[in-house]
């Protein structure tokens, strides 16, 4: 028994009646159903899809509508009460402008929700609901969810709704009410990586994620990349910098995160005056609302990023042989004078030979506009407060890989060479492999943010191996064949082979020897990855290795949704079974769409929260007080 310990908690718990009490609390929390768990994957930016999962809990709160009200509620009217729950405000503005906002409207309304709420909160003690109720809707909330006497139930719903229309509240509690709902049937949220890219605004995703109550994130490769820009790294500035080009999404850069291009933009105009670049025209999947640029323009200021990329990812792989990516660097073997590359023996011509920043003796160097440009770029980043207090919470919320009840969520692979072996990476000299990597490298992500001098130097650069290395667990492919699909028209260069890893996780006792690496039950566990896009168009599933291993990534980005044939999946973990939401594309109004509900495992009984890791915390602080409690008894503690 320590001591020094059961003073401290002492402090917190001064008295046998106060220690009894908590412990009394604590078991009936464990009997409690375990609450539910959410997974999401590779949002990249889709901030109105992802958002409409978070609101409609991917379908969940629908589902639950149907099951109070199915028999007294018209299939109508329970779609406009779930468009009202995700939207609330929205809505009631709509029928306000209609003029159908009435109170017999907010009557019906409110009694609705409030039947809603009592079901989906049903499994949680009255504290818990409470901390999620406004403060100055606590009150009357509370009285509304937890009426105990049957006969007059519907005679006192009648009087206190009453009382809230009467006293011109009505719309208030409504949203309240709403948002009560949308949180609570989200317990815990789970994000395996790739928030950032590709689609509009991933700031307005982390804006609403920095709102919930209890969420980890497992880094993707393009969150790393960001994270890294924002450390600093001049490479991965310009790559994310490129990707928004490409994609055509200023808004987020400058709208969202107030970076300053205006320097890109100028020198860009200046440097590619008479160059039409057409092979870097953006893929305009998305209109730029606040910071529309002229597609003309936008294409000189991609061309001017990616030649920048290019040279200061040539300069990181001369810097570190030890990544072993020499052939990486196909810009210093490019002979600009005949607009030519030679690859594999193989000499092959350029889509585009018209590079007049670059020093054919020294293809690598930045020319002097290119290293102002980058000064002023680096500075931007660094001085971003949204974005650095955006990156601060990744890092606070997130990991290379988290366990939690015996599921091992990481975003893209555990390395393994050909004969399925654990692949080693080389750092500073020493080798790790599968789970001693992982951690070694979550070592490394926080010293490129949080150290300084050597140390953080060297992390830094990590950073853009992590980005695109072919033994990064968060990319895990050969190579990036980023140079290959600029200038070379050979589509044969622009495959990208995947890991091992992706071979052999499909094999159940592959999954179980992992999940027993990271310490977990492997006949309980699941593996739950995102990172490779599952095509269910082409007869892919996400469910593999016999329901071990679980793809979840589906394409919520618009980008990949002609490759999977759907929007999207969530995991749903709820205390009866493990669920796939399969999404169907978003499209802004329609709350019908509904996503088609996939059942993947039944639990055999009922999991409770004492199944839980949280279970088992307060089981150990049950523990605990216990023996404080004869602490107080034997009188060793008074």
């Amino acid at each position: 028994m320590d001591i020094k310990y059961l003073r401290l908690l002492a402090k917190e718990y001064p008295t046998i009646e106060s220690a009894a009490s908590e412990i009394i609390n604590l078991s009936a929390i464990r009997s409690l159903p375990k609450g539910t768990e959410y997974f999401f994957s590779d949002m990249h930016g889709e901030y109105e899809a992802f958002l409409h999962m978070l609101r409609s809990a991917s379908g969940m709160i629908k589902i639950k509508i149907d099951l109070v009200l199915g028999k007294t509620v018209s299939a109508a009217d329970r779609e406009k009460l779930a468009e009202l729950i995700y939207y609330p405000e929205k809505e009631i503005a709509r029928l306000a402008g209609c003029g159908e906002l009435s109170d017999e409207w907010k009557r019906l309304s409110i009694y609705r929700l409030i039947l809603v709420c009592e079901t989906v909160s049903a499994k949680y003690t009255r504290s818990r609901i409470r901390k999620r109720i406004p403060e100055d809707m606590v009150y009357i909330l509370d009285e509304l969810l937890n009426v105990t006497d049957d006969v007059n139930k519907d005679y006192y719903y009648d009087e206190i709704i009453g009382a809230i229309i009467s006293t011109g509240i009505a719309e208030t509690f409504i949203i309240s009410l709403c948002k009560l709902i949308q949180s609570v049937c989200i317990d815990k949220l789970h994000i395996i990586g790739d928030i950032f890219d590709r689609g509009p605004r991933a700031d307005i995703i982390l804006d609403e994620l920095m709102k919930m109550h209890d969420v980890d994130i497992q880094w993707g490769n393009h969150d790393i990349s960001w994270m890294g820009a924002a450390a600093g790294n001049p490479a991965l500035i310009a790559n994310v910098i490129r990707i928004a080009m490409r994609y055509n999404n200023f808004d987020v850069l400058e709208d969202g995160y107030g970076l300053n291009l205006r320097a890109l933009a100028v020198f860009a105009a200046e440097t590619y005056e008479n160059d039409d670049c057409r092979l870097y025209m953006p893929n305009a999947l998305d209109d730029n609302i606040y910071d529309p640029v002229d597609l003309d323009l936008g294409a000189k200021m991609h061309k001017a990023i990616t030649v920048i990329q290019l040279k200061l990812e040539g300069q990181l792989i001369a810097k570190h042989p030890e990544w072993e990516m020499q052939d990486r660097d196909i810009f210093s073997r490019t002979d600009f004078a005949k607009g030519t590359v030679t690859i594999d023996g193989r000499e092959y011509e350029l889509l585009d030979k018209s590079f007049p920043t670059v020093d054919p003796a020294s293809p690598l160097a930045l020319s002097e506009g290119e290293a102002e440009l980058m000064n002023v770029l680096k500075a931007s980043f660094r001085h971003s407060e949204k974005l650095q207090r955006h990156i601060r919470f990744i890092y606070a919320k997130g990991a290379m890989y988290k366990t939690v009840n015996n599921n091992l969520l990481f975003h893209g692979c555990i390395p393994m060479d050909e004969n399925g072996e654990l692949q080693s990476v080389s750092i500073r000299g020493r080798k790790y492999s599968g789970k001693t990597l992982l951690d070694k490298l979550g070592e490394l992500v926080n010293q490129a943010y949080f150290s300084s001098g050597e140390e953080k130097d060297y992390a830094d650069d990590f950073m853009w191996y992590l980005w695109c290395g072919a033994k990064s667990p968060l990319y895990g492919k050969d190579k990036m064949a980023f140079f290959e699909r600029c200038f070379i028209a050979d589509k044969s260069l622009h495959t990208e082979n995947y890991n091992a890893y992706y071979t052999f996780s499909e094999k159940a006792d592959v999954c179980m020897s992992l999940l027993e690496l990271f310490g977990l039950d492997s006949e309980k566990g699941h593996i739950i990855n995102g990172h490779v896009p599952v095509k269910i168009k082409n007869g892919e599933s996400p469910v593999k290795a016999d329901g071990k291993l679980l793809v979840i990534d589906g394409g919520i980005s618009k980008a990949y949704q002609s490759t999977t044939g759907i929007a999207g999946y969530t995991l749903i973990y709820d205390s009866h079974s493990l669920n796939l939401a399969e999404h169907k594309p978003f499209v802004a109004g329609e709350s019908g769409n509904t996503p088609t509900i996939r059942l993947v495992e039944k639990l055999e009984r009922r999991a409770n929260i004492s199944d839980t890791d949280k279970g088992e915390e307060i089981l150990d602080k049950i523990n605990d007080l216990r023996q404080l409690l004869e602490a107080y008894k034997a009188g060793l503690i008074k």
